[in-house]
C-alpha cells in the first residue's frame, strides 16, 4: 500500500474548525459564508487586492455548487443519483470527473477491507439517515445490506462504464467533501493564499512560503469547545465523530456513520482527524479509521504512514482528552500522546 502522509471564522463549529486568528504580518482575510453540501461552508482568502479575492471566492463556490450538483444524492438531477437509478444490466457512461475519482474509491475500499463503502446509500436509506433516523425492521435491514457492496458494480476503465448487478445506491457522504476540496485546491493551486472549511473537512491552498492557518481541532463531545490547535499550511484535515449528530431512538444510538459490515450505525466517544497532502484521501481515510475503532485503527495508522489523532474522552465528567497520535501526525504536528491539557481545573 502506498504510505499516505475540512471553517466558521471566529467561532468554533464540528469537528474542526479556524480558531479565527492569522499570523502576525498576514495579509488582509477575504471570508464568504455559504450553505452547500448539506453544510455551513466557509472561504477565505488573503490578499491585499479586494477585488480580485472577492472573485476567488466567487470562483471557488461555483466549483463547489458544481461538485455538488455533480455528487449530490439529494438532488435528482445530480450524475450519481441519475446513476443510482440506471436500469439493472445496462452499462452506464461515467462523466469524466467521476469517470476520474472511480479508481481510488475501489482502491481505497479495497485498501481498508471495504470499511470504506460509498455503496452504502440502501443502507442510509433504511436507517432514515437524512430524515431524523429510524430503526429498520430486521428485514428492511437485511434487504438493504442485500443492495450495499461495491462487488455489484462492474466497472470498465477503458469506456469508463459501469453496470450495476442489483440496486446498489452509491453515496458521497464519505467522499463527497474531499472531492470537492480536492478540486478546489486542483483549479486555484496558482491563486493567493486560500482555507475552505465544509464543516468537518478544512483544506488550504498550500503555496510554497505561505502562511499556516491556525486550526482548533473540537472536543469530540462538545462541538464549541476547542481543545487544540494546528498550524495548517498546506493539505487538508478531515474529522470523523458524532458528537450532536447522533440521537437514541428507541433505546440506542443512531449515528450518521455507518459500518458496511454489519449495516448498523457506528456510535463512538472518540473523534479522529486524518491530514493528507489530497483532501480526498483525508476525507476517506477518516471515516475508515474511525469505523475501525482506535484499537485497530491506530495500528493501521502508523503501519500505512497515515497522520492521524484520535481524541478520545478521559471520563464522562472529565473536560480533558486523551491525545493517540499516529507517527506521521506526530512528526507533523508535533502532538504527543497523553492527555489534554494536562491537567483539569
Amino acid at each position: 500500500m502506498k504510505p499516505v502522509a475540512a471553517v466558521a471564522i471566529a467561532c468554533l463549529s464540528w469537528p474542526v474548525v479556524l480558531s479565527g486568528q492569522t499570523h502576525t504580518g498576514s495579509s488582509p482575510v477575504l471570508e464568504r459564508a455559504v450553505y452547500l453540501m448539506g453544510t455551513r461552508a466557509t472561504l477565505a482568502v488573503r490578499t491585499h487586492n479586494r477585488v480580485a479575492g472577492l472573485a476567488q471566492l466567487e470562483g471557488m463556490v461555483r466549483l463547489l455548487e458544481e461538485t455538488e450538483a455533480s455528487l449530490s444524492t439529494w438532488r435528482p438531477d445530480s450524475e450519481l443519483s441519475r446513476l443510482n437509478r440506471h436500469p439493472l444490466g445496462e452499462s452506464s457512461r461515467l462523466p469524466a470527473s467521476l469517470c476520474a475519482v472511480w479508481p481510488e474509491l475501489v482502491y481505497w475500499h479495497r485498501q481498508t477491507d471495504g470499511l470504506f463503502d460509498p455503496t452504502i446509500g440502501a443502507l442510509s436509506e433504511a436507517w432514515g439517515i437524512r430524515e431524523g433516523g429510524q430503526i429498520p425492521s430486521p428485514e428492511e435491514l437485511g434487504t438493504a445490506r442485500s443492495r450495499t457492496g461495491f462487488s455489484q458494480l462492474e466497472f470498465e476503465s477503458k469506456t469508463c462504464r459501469v453496470t450495476r448487478r442489483a440496486e446498489v445506491m452509491l453515496d458521497a457522504g464519505a467522499f463527497g467533501k474531499g472531492e470537492a476540496l480536492r478540486r478546489v485546491a486542483t483549479t486555484f493551486a496558482s491563486d493567493p493564499s486560500w482555507m475552505v472549511d465544509l464543516g468537518g473537512q478544512i483544506a488550504v491552498s498550500g503555496q510554497a512560503g505561505a502562511m499556516a492557518w491556525s486550526v482548533a481541532i473540537a472536543h469530540p463531545r462538545y462541538r464549541d469547545r476547542a481543545v487544540l490547535e494546528v498550524d495548517l499550511a498546506t493539505g487538508s484535515i478531515a474529522t470523523s465523530g458524532v458528537s450532536e449528530r447522533s440521537q437514541v431512538i428507541e433505546g440506542r444510538w443512531v449515528a450518521h456513520i455507518l459500518d458496511p459490515r454489519s449495516g448498523e450505525p457506528v456510535h463512538r466517544a472518540f473523534s479522529v482527524s486524518v491530514w493528507s497532502p489530497d483532501a480526498l484521501t483525508a476525507d476517506i481515510l477518516s471515516t475508515a479509521l474511525y469505523v475501525m475503532d482506535i484499537e485497530t485503527g491506530l495500528p493501521y495508522a502508523n503501519q500505512h504512514g497515515v497522520a492521524a489523532l484520535f481524541l478520545e474522552p478521559m471520563g464522562p465528567d472529565d473536560q480533558r482528552v486523551r491525545l493517540r497520535p499516529s507517527l506521521a501526525f506526530t512528526e507533523r504536528f508535533s502532538i504527543t500522546s497523553g492527555p489534554f491539557p494536562r491537567s483539569s481545573r
